[in-house]
């Protein structure tokens, strides 16, 4: 049976059983890519029927897609993507006619017979006959909670806004919206030198949680920045009155026109950029804005979606904003083209486990690494939301808002800030990430190597904007001459009479010990909670990963144990001892564990994992 003979086939049966195999933008442009790589133009109407079962379909824009897969063909999608859509919407074919379909379509090895969601992730090993399938247990929660953030004495605007918090998952998913929200309001003026590059506090954050778990409160974490965003639209309100004003005028002076300037449409800035957006309409929200910005968006999907319905653009952005890359487009319409050299768009993103695979489809995307990922726990038990009386949580965020404006415009008004750390800060550093670096790809082989690299980055980032906010909490920050807390200095560069004359526009920033200290405790948890989501993707360069359960398996079992402690230790975790013996053989083999004695006693050699 042909590809094209297939693709009828199969056509046939989704139309019979009135299934929408595309449900979404993203599985929608993948049946484009896979019809048009194995069928040509021979495909376009079957496309069409395939798609035309949905209510959202709509014959334009199909045909776009579908021009657009032949212009752009991925050769690393085919017809066994198409299957694996039917499959996944209840459509089977006979089992002759799939054996077929598979032997004669390419790269349909790897294709997964379900679909990694919440409701089902698996981690299969095949490492010794004798040890039993590693698999993590149904759902995407794992057996043991995740590590939270451990208590810390941050800065006073963090710790109120923390303060409103009703659990401690959802205290760290505040402060790290409140990190990200801040640190892109603070844009080019503050820095940290790190990789040959200086790095703004710029996140791209990713808060992972099913339904109704308490991932809401981020939109109280936007009203933190809404006055930024509000006094933009003001401004640019302002301006377009203006505008029309000068181009009535303009177009009532006749002959005189040649002489005058044609009035110029005012830039359309905004400091909060919708995700439900094109590529082109992010580049040019952020060019705007000149190179600034935050997208927030409390469902995963608004994203995926416009990534979907414009393939390249959107991605390809966030990946480049990321490392304050340089933007451009150019339209082919009216010949424009627009740049902007340095960018500084943050992302605050929630959804729930099913909206990962969507929007970062492996690790071998580049959006993985760059996030910085919070995994939230579902409702356990019943919680009183009586218990926060009747505050109003939307004023008091706006009002920590205008608050923390202010303290931006006095820092904005100073210029450039640099955080500069120590030699003992910067080994401590240097060996915390060795350490870190070292165990992970004993675990994960090099799949973990990216997420570490920029966890790094966004560590020195978040470093950066700690200091800062610490330092904006002193008394007339800027007299440095007058405090005893020398927070706020002078740039070594700047000359000593523009110092007297008070003309400083660089400066540089200590960190406290304390916050360091306190940024330094983020990096374990945020590693254990990405090698979390990590197991909700298709793996790529290892078949054994390691998962939570078993990181907090080993993290309980201590430095030296007895095959009995462990068996007794995995029961009360509700975790198959058969399944921790077929961990702990592995580990043994990679060198974490010795049984060098041959008395039955387990000995760490190296630090876990967790």
């Amino acid at each position: 049976m042909t590809d094209f003979e297939s693709l009828c086939r199969l056509t046939e049966a989704v139309e019979t059983a009135g299934a929408d195999i595309a449900p979404t933008y993203a599985e929608y442009v993948q049946l484009a890519f896979a019809i048009a790589t194995d069928c040509g133009e021979a495909g376009r109407e079957f496309f069409h029927r395939l798609c035309q079962v949905s209510a959202k379909y709509q014959r334009e824009h199909a045909e776009r897609v579908f021009s657009n897969a032949l212009t752009t063909r991925h050769g690393e999608v085919h017809l066994g993507t198409v299957f694996h859509l039917a499959e996944t919407a209840g459509v089977n074919l006979s089992k002759e006619d799939m054996a077929n379909n598979r032997k004669k379509t390419k790269n349909t090895e790897n294709t997964p017979s379900k679909v990694l969601t919440h409701a089902r992730v698996y981690n299969k090993v095949d490492d010794d006959a004798s040890d039993e399938s590693e698999e993590l247990l149904k759902g995407s929660e794992p057996n043991q909670p995740l590590p939270t953030f451990p208590d810390a004495d941050w800065p006073k605007i963090l710790l109120l806004i923390m303060s409103y918090a009703t659990s401690l998952t959802q205290r760290d998913i505040m402060l790290l919206g409140a990190l990200t929200a801040m640190g892109a309001s603070m844009e080019r003026y503050v820095r940290c030198p790190y990789g040959g590059k200086y790095q703004s506090p710029c996140l791209q954050s990713f808060i992972v949680a099913p339904s109704a778990s308490g991932k809401g409160v981020l939109s109280l974490i936007r009203l933190l920045v809404e006055p930024i965003h509000d006094e933009l639209r003001r401004q640019v309100a302002e301006e377009v009155k203006n505008y029309k004003k000068e181009k009535a005028a303009y177009d009532i002076m006749g002959k005189d026109r040649a002489k005058a300037e044609v009035p110029q449409m005012p830039k359309n800035r905004m400091f909060l950029i919708s995700g439900n957006n094109t590529g082109t309409g992010i580049l040019q929200n952020i060019m705007d804005a000149n190179g600034t910005g935050l997208i927030c968006e409390t469902e995963a999907d608004t994203i995926s979606a416009a990534i979907g319905s414009e393939y390249g653009h959107w991605s390809d952005t966030l990946r480049k904003a990321f490392d304050h890359d340089r933007l451009s487009y150019n339209r082919r319409t009216d010949q424009e083209y627009r740049e902007v050299k340095k960018s500084y768009l943050s992302v605050l993103l929630s959804g729930t486990p099913a909206q990962v695979k969507p929007l970062i489809p492996s690790t071998e995307n580049g959006l993985f690494s760059r996030q910085l990922f919070y995994y939230m726990h579902g409702i356990w038990a019943w919680i009183n939301q009586f218990e926060s009386g009747e505050a109003d949580l939307e004023a008091i965020f706006t009002d920590i808002g205008l608050e923390w404006k202010k303290q931006l415009d006095l820092m904005k008004t100073h210029g450039v800030h640099t955080l500069r750390l120590t030699d003992e800060q910067k080994q401590e550093f240097n060996t915390l990430f060795s350490d870190l670096f070292f165990r992970s790809g004993l675990a994960n082989d090099n799949e973990m190597s990216s997420s570490i690299a920029r966890l790094a980055v966004n560590t020195c980032r978040i470093m950066a904007e700690v200091a800062m906010i610490r330092a904006l909490e002193c008394d007339q920050p800027y007299q440095f001459k007058n405090s005893s807390i020398h927070l706020l200095t002078p740039d070594k560069e700047i000359a000593t009479d523009n110092i007297k004359d008070g003309i400083i526009t660089r400066w540089d920033v200590t960190i406290t010990a304390e916050d360091f200290k306190a940024v330094l405790e983020l990096v374990t948890p945020l590693y254990r909670h990405a090698t979390h989501i990590l197991s909700f993707l298709p793996s790529t360069e290892v078949k054994h990963r390691a998962n939570a359960d078993r990181d907090a398996l080993f993290e309980a079992m201590g430095n030296q144990f007895t095959r009995a402690q462990l068996s007794e230790q995995a029961t009360i975790m509700k975790i198959k001892p058969n399944t921790a013996f077929g961990w702990l053989n592995r580990l043994i083999k990679k060198g974490l564990f010795t049984n060098a004695d041959d008395k039955g006693i387990y000995t760490r050699t190296h630090v876990c994992v967790c």
